[in-house]
């Protein structure tokens, strides 16, 4: 895949603003309110709640920071992809909610499974040249 359309590379640079930026934005969000996040950790039944809330922010921040400066983006893009999947069936699992949190857990589960899609759109691409990238990459 080429990026040579007149203005890709500046779209796909403010795609990768957007996204790695609220991730990055998400992650440290982790990082402000962990006290707030690890009580709900602990409900859903998370084995060390505080350093899942940490880990899962360090994840997050990391990784959009990666996105953002085209950094070892297959790493990146997978990381979050999983990370994304795998949260939103194990910490948003609207089927399983009293009627009164369903909503609320539903709105959660589609946000990670739509920004796990964009993750893996840009694993699919993870392994050309990015422009206005840094270029670290280990494939």
């Amino acid at each position: 895949m080429a990026f040579e359309p007149a203005g890709a590379g500046e779209l796909f640079l403010l795609g990768r603003l957007l996204f790695g930026g609220v991730l990055a934005f998400m992650g440290l969000n982790h990082f402000q309110n962990a006290g707030q996040m690890t009580p709900y950790a602990e409900a859903k039944g998370l084995p060390v709640p505080a350093a899942s809330v940490y880990g899962s922010g360090g994840l997050l921040l990391v990784s959009g920071v990666l996105l953002i400066l085209g950094a070892y983006p297959v790493i990146a893009a997978g990381a979050l992809a999983t990370f994304l999947v795998v949260s939103a069936v194990t910490m948003h699992d609207f089927w399983a909610v009293p009627d009164d949190q369903v909503q609320d857990e539903m709105t959660q589960f589609l946000k990670n499974i739509a920004l796990a899609g964009g993750a893996v759109s840009l694993l699919a691409v993870a392994g050309t040249s990015w422009p206005y990238s840094v270029g670290l990459s280990l494939f």
